[in-house]
């Protein structure tokens, strides 16, 4: 069976589908963000980031299509383009997660769509962050709760600086105590090194003596060397005279 080449043009597709949704996803959060802190259904910002959302949704689900018919050209006869079983269903996968993650997309449009309508019709502007979040407080206790995060997020800073001077007190400490540390130490080479120079020198002048001693040993032996020869000699000399 031929292996999947690097020219595949679904392999190609997936690509611009997996980019392209990555900016999906971004844009999402950005529209999420904006609609939750908008005051007003005619913000310029909330339509201009809803219109780029629709239209990259709009080129995602179309790009998505393409991966479609291609993965269902691919199931009715995966041998003869040269695709296994297991490739054949991770591309199936790929396109149902995908296609699914954009149905959401498109759901949470169209059901905040159709509340702005509903509130509209009431003579309301734009729902309250509470609607998209019921985890989050309305009017002033909203303003309450963001200051309130607020205090919590500059006292996890606060602690984190903390940390941080702890530490970098920790380091000066450690530093000066292995700067003293190494102060010590020079004196103790230093008074080594002066023990060195005086065991040296009086080893020196020991061996000086040493040396002077066994000269003179050396010249009193042949002194007396000298003498003993002589006095054999004479006695020598003696023995013949009286024979």
């Amino acid at each position: 069976m031929a292996s999947i080449g690097q020219d595949d043009p679904f392999l190609e597709a997936q690509a611009d589908v997996l980019s392209t949704l990555g900016t999906t996803r971004s844009l999402y959060s950005s529209y999420v963000r904006i609609r939750s802190l908008a005051s007003s259904a005619s913000s310029p910002e909330l339509a201009q980031a809803r219109s780029e959302l629709e239209a990259t949704l709009q080129d995602l689900s179309s790009d998505l299509q393409d991966l479609v018919d291609s993965v269902k050209a691919i199931e009715s006869d995966p041998f003869r383009y040269g695709v296994d079983i297991n490739e054949v269903t991770r591309r199936r996968k790929l396109v149902e997660d995908v296609g699914a993650e954009v149905e959401d997309m498109r759901k949470e449009l169209k059901k905040v769509a159709s509340s702005q309508k509903e509130n509209e019709a009431h003579g309301s502007t734009l729902p309250p962050p509470s609607a998209f979040d019921p985890d989050v407080p309305e009017g002033d206790e909203y303003e309450a709760f963001e200051q309130q995060r607020q205090v919590e997020i500059m006292h996890e800073q606060d602690e984190a600086l903390d940390g941080v001077f702890k530490t970098v007190g920790n380091l000066r400490q450690q530093a000066n105590d292995m700067g003293r540390e190494l102060e010590e130490q020079h004196v103790m080479l230093d008074e080594v090194d002066t023990l060195a120079d005086r065991v040296g020198g009086k080893l020196q002048t020991g061996i000086k003596k040493v040396g002077w001693v066994i000269k003179k040993n050396e010249d009193t032996m042949s002194s007396c060397c000298i003498g003993i020869l002589i006095f054999v000699l004479i006695f020598l000399l003696v023995l013949v005279i009286i024979l």
